[in-house]
């Protein structure tokens, strides 16, 4: 486990070592642009996976989250002019406020309704949104990026390195949380929560803390979007797309493991960006919907189901 834990940190570091080599290279400002946008997909697939994937409770709300990242950012930034840094740690903090309140009001419940209360919420929120005019309302507003730090030539780059960092905390966290007590907890009660109730698994204290952890990642995430675009309106931001993405993305690679969000999110997103340049961007939402169709049908346990049943029976081959 510790050897693992080196290997990790290693494939870490060379990561943002490789992250921050591009920003100093590469002169065309449309990989990083590109490339923003699937680190994004990755921190939102792994933080849904939190609560969605390890606890079982599916989760609808996830452009709730991002949605209030964005306008935290924005908020921030219009009332004092922080820096992104700030603003990102402001999010994650509103979003870990939120996931516990959203938690203490829904957890109770279970399935379908639990999954249908925070559409309700996604609606709520992204209405108090729009009648609010000092974020520009349902017209959105329009936002002038500050000037870049160095080492970084323009604040793209800058955005890019920045949700490459995110990447690995998100993932860090997640991996921890599996191969915790937490992660253990989370599973008895994915696999039976009655059961683990009466065996002495505090349930709603480890989903109170999956729902605070997932709300806080999906929040910072959505921090960085409104400089990415320079312009932020409340039908963007809390666009149900965000939802179905996380969703199908850890869906795909698998839940079961903390790999799988992120293979699944680098699956969807390069897939995506490819079609948005060759083809049209209105072709994702098809795809993605016919790839999650294919993956439920035929591999409901998701990429990392399917390296799991090619290596149980290369073993016993070889047995």
């Amino acid at each position: 486990m510790k050897r693992n834990g080196i290997y990790f940190w290693i494939g870490a570091a060379l990561f943002l070592a490789g992250a921050m080599l591009m920003t100093q290279v590469i002169g065309n400002q449309y990989p990083f642009f590109a490339c923003y946008v699937i680190l994004q997909f990755i921190v939102l697939a792994v933080a849904w996976s939190i609560l969605g994937g390890y606890a079982g409770y599916v989760n609808f709300g996830t452009s709730a989250f991002f949605g209030v990242g964005v306008y935290t950012a924005v908020f921030l930034f219009k009332a004092t002019g922080v820096p992104l840094a700030v603003q990102i740690a402001a999010a994650a903090a509103v979003g870990a406020l939120m996931g516990f309140a959203l938690g203490l009001l829904t957890l109770r419940m279970q399935g379908i309704f639990f999954s249908i209360a925070t559409i309700a919420a996604t609606i709520i929120i992204e209405t108090a949104i729009t009648n609010w005019r000092y974020v520009g309302g349902a017209s959105g507003i329009q936002l002038q990026r500050p000037a870049v730090m160095a080492p970084f030539d323009n604040y793209v780059e800058m955005l890019f390195f920045v949700q490459a960092v995110m990447v690995v905390l998100a993932v860090a966290i997640s991996r921890y949380i599996q191969n915790s007590w937490i992660g253990r907890g989370l599973q008895a009660l994915k696999d039976d929560e009655l059961a683990a109730e009466c065996t002495g698994v505090p349930t709603l204290r480890l989903k109170l803390t999956a729902c605070v952890i997932s709300g806080a990642l999906m929040c910072a995430a959505g921090a960085p979007a409104a400089m990415y675009l320079q312009y932020a309106d409340p039908a963007s931001a809390f666009n149900l797309n965000y939802s179905v993405s996380a969703l199908a993305m850890s869906l795909i690679g698998g839940t079961a493991h903390w790999a799988g969000p992120v293979i699944g999110a680098i699956l969807l997103g390069v897939t995506q960006q490819l079609l948005t340049v060759t083809i049209s961007s209105e072709v994702n939402v098809l795809v993605l919907g016919v790839m999650l169709v294919l993956f439920v049908v035929a591999a409901p346990e998701g990429i990392i189901g399917l390296i799991r049943k090619v290596r149980s029976k290369r073993n016993e081959g070889e047995g």
